[in-house]
């Protein structure tokens, strides 16, 4: 952890009270970072392992931690409890007053970067001005029974994400990704699932084969050939969605390995969906029968 000098005092009068309560920060307030001290090199400590946790999932995995990208990951990790070790804000996202409500709840000096120097930090064409240090959580176990949802070698980082949000609506326990699929926690999947990621258990690089061998349910694999009608399956009670990446599908072992084989019909001509949409419509289908 990089410390943080003293910056400020508390100032104890109504006018401020009434600030903090509506989420305001006073240049006075022990939250406000002191302008002697913003962030302008690229040789700073902070700075640099920012810019490694946006830059390497090497990096990501060896230290444990990424980086929340924008207030709405933020305000979604600070609502679910989420531990966030540091805020980065830039100068101008500090005169913003969502980013400063997210400050006064975080409770902690955020750190200030120079506009230019935060912008490297993030992808989007329009920085937002806020960037969170998380520590990513020790990945549990892999469940053997519930609603899970399993990728295998799903590549695409908006795919992912977008994935993750709906399994989260959908009441899936947990996620779990092989090996080949895309880095979870980078800020691109993060921003992609919208906070889903606060709601899920996540388990990644995880063995689904060996997973398979264990899950006390149905094995339920999304294939194209010899299987039956979605509509036609029964998805109540404990049951692994499997869903593999577009164009390859599911590796053959794990396929070899379902107890359920479901294909989506589809009109003539039409070859497959992207695997967010059919990882939709199968979750929701599993809604829809648990209801009856």
């Amino acid at each position: 952890m990089i410390g943080l000098r003293g910056v400020g005092v508390f100032v104890a009068d109504a006018m401020m009270s009434d600030r903090a309560a509506r989420g305001i920060i006073s240049p006075f307030s022990s939250l406000a970072p002191n302008p002697m001290d913003l962030i302008q090199s690229a040789q700073n400590p902070l700075y640099k392992l920012c810019h490694k946790l946006a830059e390497n999932r090497r990096d990501r995995l060896k230290l444990g931690q990424t980086l929340l990208d924008g207030p709405h990951l933020v305000a979604a990790a600070l609502d679910a409890g989420w531990p966030l070790e540091r805020i980065l804000i830039s100068q101008s996202g500090l005169q913003r007053p969502e980013h400063q409500a997210l400050l006064a709840r975080h409770g902690k000096a955020p750190a200030l970067l120079d506009d230019a120097l935060f912008a490297t930090l993030t992808e989007l064409p329009s920085a937002t001005g806020l960037i969170a240090l998380a520590a990513i959580p020790n990945a549990p176990a892999v469940r053997h029974a519930g609603l899970c949802l399993w990728l295998d070698g799903v590549q695409d980082p908006g795919n992912v994400g977008a994935i993750l949000r709906t399994a989260a609506a959908a009441g899936v326990q947990q996620v779990a990704l092989s090996l080949h699929s895309a880095d979870v926690w980078s800020p691109r999947v993060l921003r992609a699932g919208m906070g889903a990621h606060f709601a899920l258990e996540i388990v990644e690089r995880a063995d689904l084969l060996a997973a398979a061998s264990q899950f006390k349910g149905r094995i339920a694999a999304l294939v194209l050939d010899g299987a039956i009608d979605l509509y036609d399956s029964d998805l109540r009670g404990d049951v692994a969605l499997v869903m593999g990446a577009e164009g390859q599908g599911v590796s053959a072992e794990l396929e070899a390995a379902a107890t359920l084989r479901l294909k989506i019909a589809m009109q003539p001509g039409i070859e497959s969906l992207n695997v967010g949409h059919a990882a939709a419509i199968c979750l929701y289908e599993r809604v829809r029968q648990s209801r009856v």
